[in-house]
């Protein structure tokens, strides 16, 4: 057995350098380690939020951000505005390209955070948010916004008005 403690200790003197200590070398591999288990930690300025108010018909999409108070419009854009047909302008697509466009806006005024309110035709009018909606959203979480809440705002009346139509309804 005493073979082998000599051979184990002549690979050791191999691997080690000649000139330090094992004291040295366990020290060095602290300071290593202890390196590593520090990861980097960004350090960021403070975060800004603000509001995006998203009109999703079937007829076309609006995308709006402002600030949290509402008074201030950061920037604002619509699905009509990115293509030239109309009957595209409620199209996810456009839908898309408008948040794309309110999104380079936002983050050139410092903007970090968006919470989100949906709102349809409602009243009389349709309760349910166009196709562009689904889409605006996802486009404004894709362009590096951190999402906040999202609410449908979507103005439901309590004692309805009266539907258009007349009294025997629409005459097809």
């Amino acid at each position: 057995m005493s073979e082998t403690e000599a051979v184990v200790e002549k690979e050791e003197n191999v691997d080690s350098p000649v000139t330090e200590t094992p004291s040295e070398v366990e020290v060095k591999t602290e300071a290593e380690v202890k390196t590593e288990v520090q990861p980097e930690v960004k350090t960021e300025g403070k975060e800004k939020w603000g509001i995006a108010h998203i009109y999703s018909s079937y007829n076309n999409t609006i995308i709006h951000i402002t600030d949290l108070t509402g008074a201030e419009t950061v920037s604002i854009s619509s699905g009509g505005h990115h293509v030239n047909a109309a009957r595209y302008e409620s199209s996810p697509f456009a839908a898309m390209k408008a948040a794309k466009a309110v999104v380079d806006a936002a983050k050139t005024k410092g903007f970090t955070g968006l919470h989100i309110k949906v709102r349809a035709v409602g009243g009389v009018g349709s309760r349910v948010p166009g196709p562009g909606a689904q889409a605006a959203i996802r486009a404004l979480a894709r362009g590096g916004f951190k999402i906040g809440r999202i609410d449908d705002v979507t103005p439901i009346p309590h004692d309805t008005t009266r539907r258009k139509g007349g009294k025997r309804g629409r005459r097809v």
